[in-house]
């Protein structure tokens, strides 16, 4: 038998908002990554792109991409906006989640850029993008990642005649990110609770809160804490804490509240949750301590509670696909239990039934 080609995607983001970069090249890929950082980058040291730019001012900047096999390689470029995940994790990369409804300037439609660069054997090019700023002014930063993917080529691997074979295609991807503001105004974040329902993440039950940051401003170093209880009652029955996350500029995401193999039950709850985030010199808030049990003060603090109700049909229908829900048959038991009794009832009553008409018998016959 022989099994089909399946597809490992490795995406590496070498270069993340306020971290110090990576620029080196790993053996695991094909071509490397240089920014070139221009003038009017604000803090030089950083190796990904955060510029100042006048509003409607034009700009290119360049990517450096060097190749130092033997062979060509085509490489595959696209922009994006910053979206944040169900990980509470900046993405600067492609990926499925819908841009917010508050992202007025998508950085994608503000970025013209080559949609493949060939680089030749032993070679390097300077990939331009050529930058746009909306005309109209504004505080606060465009935030995106420009992403450079090696193109897909068929590579097959062919499985000997006497055993199974598996394929696998690696993919890589470089992910630089890349800022654009106007000026250097503190834009103060603002977060909304939207909306709170069951749903699955990996096929195992959650509870998710979508949260929205509508402002053009990460909210750095987040930690968040949910309890989920019974609508008036004050006993906890799920509950989450992170910290150490991040929240991209106009964008929302879905904290999930994990089950941990817990079945969904029909009813009404009420979740409460408090979200943190710029870590503060002075403790405009405490919240207590993080996950390395380090006390940890923060500028901004939000605090949601909301009701939401679990209808016995969404309980069903999530626990069948639960890979961790283990199926209870107490019923099924007892069913059969009672069945069974109610047989050997009716068993006896024949019995009976039949031994009382023999007994007549005999007495009429006696007669």
């Amino acid at each position: 038998m022989k099994f089909k080609k399946s597809l490992l995607t490795l995406i590496i983001t070498i270069l993340a908002v306020f971290s110090g970069g990576l620029t080196s090249l790993a053996s695991e890929f094909s071509f490397a990554v240089t920014p070139i950082i221009p003038d009017n980058q604000i803090d030089k040291t950083k190796t990904f792109f955060d510029l100042k730019l006048n509003a409607g001012q034009k700009e290119t900047v360049y990517v450096q991409l060097q190749n130092d096999l033997d062979r060509a390689v085509k490489v595959d470029v696209s922009v994006n906006s910053a979206t944040t995940n169900t990980n509470v994790i900046v993405e600067y990369g492609k990926n499925s989640i819908k841009p917010d409804k508050s992202l007025k300037y998508d950085l994608a439609k503000y970025v013209k850029a080559p949609k493949q660069v060939t680089l030749n054997p032993h070679s390097a090019v300077k990939v331009p993008f050529e930058l746009q700023m909306p005309a109209e002014a504004f505080n606060g930063v465009m935030a995106g990642g420009i992403t450079f993917k090696e193109a897909k080529t068929e590579k097959t691997t062919k499985a000997s005649s006497d055993e199974k074979g598996l394929a696998i295609q690696n993919e890589y991807s470089y992910v630089v990110a890349l800022l654009m503001r106007q000026n250097e105004t503190t834009v103060a974040p603002k977060v909304q609770m939207n909306s709170v329902k069951p749903s699955q993440i990996n096929a195992r039950n959650v509870i998710l809160s979508n949260l929205q940051n509508d402002q053009m401003t990460y909210i750095n170093q987040v930690a968040i804490d949910a309890e989920i209880t019974k609508k008036g009652d004050s006993r906890v029955l799920y509950d989450e804490h992170k910290d150490a996350l991040q929240v991209a500029p106009n964008s929302n995401f879905n904290f999930p509240v994990n089950l941990n193999g817990k079945p969904l039950e029909a009813g009404d709850y009420h979740i409460k949750l408090v979200m943190d985030g710029n870590k503060s010199a002075d403790g405009k808030y405490v919240r207590g301590k993080d996950s390395a049990g380090k006390e940890v003060r923060y500028q901004n603090q939000w605090v949601f509670e909301k009701d939401f109700t679990i209808t016995g049909e969404v309980a069903r229908d999530l626990n069948k696909k639960d890979v961790t829900v283990k199926t209870d048959y107490t019923w099924l038991f007892v069913l059969i239990g009672i069945v069974m009794l109610l047989l050997v009832l009716f068993i006896i009553w024949l019995i009976w039934r039949k031994k009382k008409k023999n007994e007549e018998e005999e007495k009429r016959k006696a007669e």
